[in-house]
């Protein structure tokens, strides 16, 4: 069995800026498991720029971002394994791989980064009717198609979600020459950044039909059209709104889904909301020793709030090797009132420093509304947002003073408030 101080797993943007994190701590004894043929992750199929402005203070397109630290683990002789097929991973930090190169491998690690990113999730988790034609693609693997294997998915495409891919690729698909008959979203609100609604869609007069969904698709072979509806407060389809669309071309950009099955078999305590891990102060599990980071602990609006996240998984994990424990009494953090979650979900006050950072997504759009923190009953912190939105993620800064305030507090509540 070989054995590392801190093992890695995925070597896309979150993994590497965990590994290193972790070797600039002095960690050598590192490993980085990555089931592709190459690092970089999703990053390798993000041609268009807009990644690395907090980072770098410039403009990168997602290769250029992960190429910057792919050098850099290479420059401090970071050991990856590439194509590599994590299979287990055990509570006690023991993970089960596969490559063509060794077979069945066990590794034995100290501490464990989990970095595995997300997954999209497929036409079957949303039930749409209709047959099971050609030309239905989730928007990610129409993206690689594009922009690494240099093909076509269609010609004439209606896109289903309004997040950042499916925003992003109609755009890309108007480029390349295809006709964008529309972005259909289910909810009253797109789920993008706001850029990307203004750069993707109004910049090309790509309508967004907020509140419809598709309800059917007609085609044998491939697709022919769909039919959408406009949907009630219950988001069920309403009768006599039908419209069909003729396309040939059905690209789904309904969500994204943290990949943690090997979380699950490590008994790794799960968020009912985002899929990822529950984690405190430190990115620590549950499970001691074993920490989380990038969409694989939180879907991400920006790859930059990844690196950062990163960046202090490896730090902390690092510590962990080192003989620090992130134990002691936790303070948990309340999402509640239009908050749908927090990370971290746990705060231990003596890990707090200076300041922590607490990221959050809102579940609708407010405006001219408060951000409110309360240590117990006691207001902290109320901060006017002059608009609130699912698609970008919030932070607010908890200081070491907040907490010497409330010494004996016993919950935080993060909340959205009218006044």
């Amino acid at each position: 069995m070989q054995e590392y101080d801190i093992v890695i797993i995925g070597g896309g943007p979150a993994g590497l800026a965990a590994a290193i994190s972790a070797k600039e701590e002095g960690i050598d004894n590192i490993l980085v498991l990555e089931r592709d043929s190459q690092l970089g992750g999703i990053l390798n199929q993000c041609i268009h720029n807009g990644f690395g402005l907090h980072t770098f203070k410039e403009e990168l397109t997602g290769p250029e971002y992960a190429q910057r630290f792919i050098d850099k683990a290479k420059d401090m002789n970071i050991p990856c394994k590439l194509n590599t097929m994590v299979l287990d991973l055990s509570s006690d930090k023991v993970i089960t791989a596969v490559n063509e190169e060794d077979g069945i491998i066990e590794i034995k690690a100290k501490s464990i980064i989990l970095a595995m990113g997300c997954r999209e999730r497929p036409r079957g988790a949303i039930n749409i009717p209709g047959s099971r034609c050609a030309g239905i693609y989730t928007a990610g693997a129409a993206q690689k198609f594009v922009n690494v294997e240099g093909y076509m998915p269609g010609k004439e495409v209606v896109i289903l979600g309004s997040g950042d891919i499916g925003l992003i690729m109609a755009r890309r698909m108007t480029l390349e020459g295809a006709k964008v008959k529309a972005v259909v979203e289910l909810m009253p609100y797109s789920s993008g950044l706001k850029r990307n609604i203004v750069q993707c869609l109004d910049d090309f007069n790509i309508p967004l039909k907020l509140s419809y969904t598709v309800t059917n698709i007609k085609g044998n072979e491939r697709v022919e059209g769909v039919t959408i509806a406009a949907v009630d407060e219950n988001r069920k389809p309403i009768k006599g709104t039908e419209e069909f669309i003729p396309c040939d071309t059905l690209l789904l950009s309904v969500g994204l889904l943290p990949e943690n099955e090997l979380s699950r078999n490590a008994n790794v305590t799960l968020s009912n909301i985002t899929g990822g891990p529950e984690v405190d102060d430190s990115l620590q599990t549950n499970v001691e020793g074993i920490f989380a980071c990038g969409n694989v602990l939180h879907v991400h609006d920006l790859v930059d709030n990844v690196t950062v996240e990163s960046y202090s998984a490896g730090e902390n994990a690092a510590k962990y090797v080192k003989g620090s424990r992130f134990n002691g009494t936790k303070i948990e953090v309340v999402a509640t009132k239009g908050v749908r979650y927090t990370v971290p979900k746990y705060i231990n006050p003596e890990n707090v420093e200076k300041s922590i950072d607490v990221r959050f997504r809102v579940g609708d759009t407010y405006k001219d509304s408060f951000i409110s923190v309360y240590f117990d009953e006691n207001r902290e912190i109320h901060t006017k947002k002059r608009v609130l939105a699912p698609g970008e993620m919030e932070t607010v800064k908890l200081t070491k003073a907040m907490f010497e305030k409330y010494p004996n507090c016993n919950k935080i509540t993060i909340m959205v408030e009218g006044e």
